[in-house]
């Protein structure tokens, strides 16, 4: 696809982003909005950015920072504009979009609910940081110090394969009377 051909399929892969955003009904982050764009239709992440810019200037989606993420919604302005242009969205798309949507946005939600990462402070010093994040809201993060690159990466690979069995160890702990 050219961004420069066919003005109806261009409009039609906003109306398809306004789409997604209208049914989620909440924030999401560029790349998760993304991944659920995929699953419909196929997009390339250049026009994707390209799209949200525009959708961004027209006000038909607000772009804000949430707890250190870049988020998107939905606007009443974008609404409006959905509600006049949706039946541009073929009606097959329509139909996978509705059935792919829950079970993709799920498995995103549970993919994001559990993050982890590793920022260098020198060559061979990192802070980690692990987080448990829920509906965009951090509820639980945890940051330390690692010495070694390895270290750091063992940390943030032990946070992402097995925070359900260490968040509790560490509530628990937290919460002993001595």
């Amino acid at each position: 696809m050219k961004l420069t051909s066919d003005s109806e399929t261009l409009a039609e892969n906003k109306v398809i982003i306004l789409y997604i955003l209208n049914k989620i009904g909440k924030s999401i982050t560029n790349n998760a909005l993304y991944e659920l764009v995929l699953s419909v239709i196929d997009m390339n992440y250049f026009y994707f950015q390209q799209f949200i810019l525009d959708l961004l200037e027209t006000n038909y989606i607000l772009k804000y920072d949430l707890d250190g993420s870049v988020v998107y919604e939905i606007t009443d302005a974008g609404r409006s504009a959905l509600d006049l242009v949706e039946d541009i969205i073929p009606g097959i798309i329509k139909l996978k979009m509705d059935g792919n949507l829950k079970n993709n946005l799920d498995t995103i939600e549970e993919e994001n609910s559990i993050v982890s990462e590793y920022i260098p402070i020198s060559e061979n010093e990192y802070n980690v940081k692990c987080k448990i994040v829920e509906n965009n809201k951090i509820i639980f993060e945890l940051q330390t110090y690692a010495g070694s690159r390895e270290q750091a990466k063992s940390i943030s690979d032990n946070w992402e394969k097995n925070a359900e069995n260490i968040y509790p160890k560490i509530l628990k702990i937290l919460n002993e009377q001595t």
